[in-house]
């Protein structure tokens, strides 16, 4: 069984999992309780059932093509975002049943917002990497966040703290690397901007050459 600390680490680290990718997330976490890896809470049974590890199995696999296909996985994941916070505050929320209800509720809102931000992060690197004219820069990033996901889901069920310590690196990591990207998009935008004004004004040659009244 887990201590109050590590509960709250294990929820930060699966969150930030369920974020990247909810369908690893959850058939990983079913496996490992099913391998007696991971002793879950009875209010996340459902989590550990045949049924649902074959469904996110199945669902995993569909992401796991659908993820890598530029300009498509901007799309998918924008619909993602209806289902991966939602579950993440779920597991979160469930996996605090033996803390009071204020700090289930707590537990719920903490778990949500973490797969915010993971999930904010990778739609963010996806859109600055999407307009790049080879396919491999996405395809790289679409693996790396499995891996991630997976693999983070693993060890926060042997290393809680570990794990939860982790996820914090990460989440410093995005806030910079959005504020990196908005910074470039505004530059990028504003160089636009100034090079259509320019065009609109024309050049000096063109307005020389325009007819004389």
């Amino acid at each position: 069984m887990f201590t109050p600390d590590q509960i709250v680490a294990l929820i930060a680290a699966t969150s930030f999992a369920a974020g990247l990718n909810v369908y690893a997330t959850v058939a990983t976490l079913g496996l490992l309780a099913r391998a007696e890896v991971l002793v879950l809470p009875q209010s996340l049974h459902l989590v550990q059932s045949w049924p649902v590890i074959i469904i996110c199995g199945v669902m995993f696999v569909i992401e796991f093509f659908a993820d890598k296909i530029p300009a498509f996985d901007l799309i998918w994941n924008a619909l993602h975002t209806f289902v991966r916070i939602p579950v993440a505050a779920w597991m979160a929320y469930a996996a605090a049943a033996n803390l009071p209800p204020t700090a289930q509720a707590l537990s719920a809102a903490a778990g949500g917002a973490i797969a915010l931000a993971a999930h904010g992060g990778k739609v963010a690197a996806r859109a600055a990497v999407t307009p790049s004219p080879e396919p491999f820069s996405n395809a790289a990033l679409s693996v790396g966040e499995d891996v991630i996901a997976i693999g983070l889901t693993w060890f926060a069920s042997t290393h809680p703290i570990l794990a939860g310590l982790l996820v914090l690196v990460f989440l410093i990591g995005i806030l910079y690397m959005i504020r990196f990207i908005m910074r470039a998009m505004r530059r990028l935008f504003g160089g636009a901007e100034r090079v259509l004004t320019h065009s609109d004004r024309g050049s000096p040659q063109l307005q020389d050459l325009s007819p004389k009244a």
